[in-house]
Parts: structure tokens; sequence; C-alpha cells
């Protein structure tokens, strides 16, 4: 089943070639400060915003910030949790995700059979993802246990992209980390690209914080890049225009 999000997800790489996600944490962002930054990723050209966090995105945080923002952008909102306490009816969508490369069974089934009910009652979009920690990793390799995937190891990223394909997920996050020093190495998004084909789209997240760097994640082969830590800070409005630029242009060679 695919549903009206992710049409809109389909049709923007389409039209466009390439998304930009702005990531707000409602722990850090909370509420005004979360609607100014998602108000001026709208208006700089933003496709997506998404709201989750590693510790604190959770209850009436999620869902007081979701609801504001909601209020005051157009564009789809999507709920990136990290855990089924990050839930709320606000949302357009969730990415209904497992994160493959976990220790702990919580990450790889249980958390989703307790959130499945609740997404089904809340009637917001699920869009089957799968969700890959590449190294340094940082709060959320930490709390998902996860085996991190190596940054010199393409051939392993490629595995687990055809991996997420094969069981049937739509999206796939490669994220090292709010706040990692470097986005994922180029050939590790090119190895995971491949494998994905046309089937899987490739979010690359974590560690990107310049217009170059977004670039070239594009290039290498990702569907559109997700940022949140660069634009929590400092001349949003600014930051946001460039690094739409940027992934603009790279997509359009695609069109």
């Amino acid at each position: 089943m695919v549903g009206k999000v992710e049409k809109y997800y389909r049709e923007k790489l389409s039209s466009q070639g390439a998304m930009l996600c702005s990531l707000i944490d409602p722990d850090k962002s909370f509420m005004e400060k979360g609607v100014a930054i998602a108000k001026s990723s709208y208006e700089a050209g933003a496709d997506v915003i998404l709201i989750g966090g590693s510790i604190g995105a959770q209850g009436n945080a999620v869902d007081e910030t979701v609801r504001r923002i909601k209020e005051e952008v157009p564009i789809p909102i999507v709920l990136f949790p990290g855990n089924i306490s990050g839930l709320t009816a606000y949302a357009d969508a969730v990415y209904f995700m497992h994160m493959l490369n976990s220790r702990d069974v919580y990450w790889l089934s249980t958390a989703q059979i307790q959130a499945a009910p609740v997404v089904a009652k809340l009637g917001i979009e699920p869009i089957a993802t799968t969700y890959l920690v590449v190294e340094p990793g940082r709060a959320v390799g930490w709390i998902g246990n996860a085996n991190l995937l190596p940054r010199d190891r393409p051939d392993l990223g490629a595995a687990c992209a055809l991996s997420a394909r094969f069981s049937g997920s739509h999206v796939l996050i490669a994220d090292s980390g709010s706040g990692a020093p470097s986005p994922a190495p180029l050939p590790l998004i090119q190895g995971m690209a491949k494998a994905c084909a046309d089937e899987v789209m490739l979010f690359s997240a974590g560690g990107v914080r310049t217009p170059a760097q977004a670039a070239a994640q594009i290039k290498a082969g990702a569907c559109g890049i997700q940022v949140g830590t660069a634009f929590e800070v400092g001349d949003v409005s600014s930051k946001i225009k460039r690094m739409v630029r940027a992934v603009r242009a790279e997509g359009r060679k695609r069109v």
C-alpha cells in the first residue's frame, strides 16, 4: 500500500530529482523554536518536516510542537520516532521502521508490534522503512545497541540495502547520528544506492552541514538528505536556502 505522503515523495523525486528533509527534535527545539525552524524550512524550499529524537522527543513535547507546526506549514510532517512514545495524531505520516543492525530484539520487532495498533488508531500513514546506523552512530547508536555499519565497507552497506529492498521497505535511512562530524562516505552511499535500485528511496542522515556535502550525497546516489543539527543555530533561513539550492541543482541532473 502506498499512501498520500509516500506518493508525494515519489512525485517530488520524479519532478526535481532529490529532496531535502528538515529534522526537528522537540526535545531541543520545543514549540515556538520548532515552529520557527519549520516555517523557515518551508519558506526556504524544504520538502518535508521530520519530527523526532533519540531521547526526549515524546509525549506533550511532540504533540504540541507538531500541532503548532501543522497550523503554520503546509508540507508533510513525518514522524521519525525514537520510540513508540514519539507518535502523535497531528502528524501526516510516520516512518514505520526497524533498526536493521540493532543487537536488541526490541528495535527489530517488539517496538513495531507495540506501535502498529497505535498507528492504526491514530490514522497516520505508515511508510515501511529500514533504519541503518552508520559509524559513529552517536546517541542513536548507543540507545539502539547498534552493530554500527563500518564507514569503509560499502559492500556491507550494499548488503544492508539489498536486505531492505528484499524485505519490502520503501525507504532506507542511513544515519551517522545527530551531530556526527561528517556525513556517510560517498562510496558507502554509492554502494547502497546501487543496491536500492529504483525500488527503495535512500536518505542520508547525520553530519551534513554544508551545501557541498549535501550535493555530494545526492550525486553519490541518495534520494535525499535529512538535516537537523545544522539548522538549530545561526541564520537558519540562509542555511536552508543554500542547502536546498545545492540539493536541487544536483537533483535536476537526474530529471
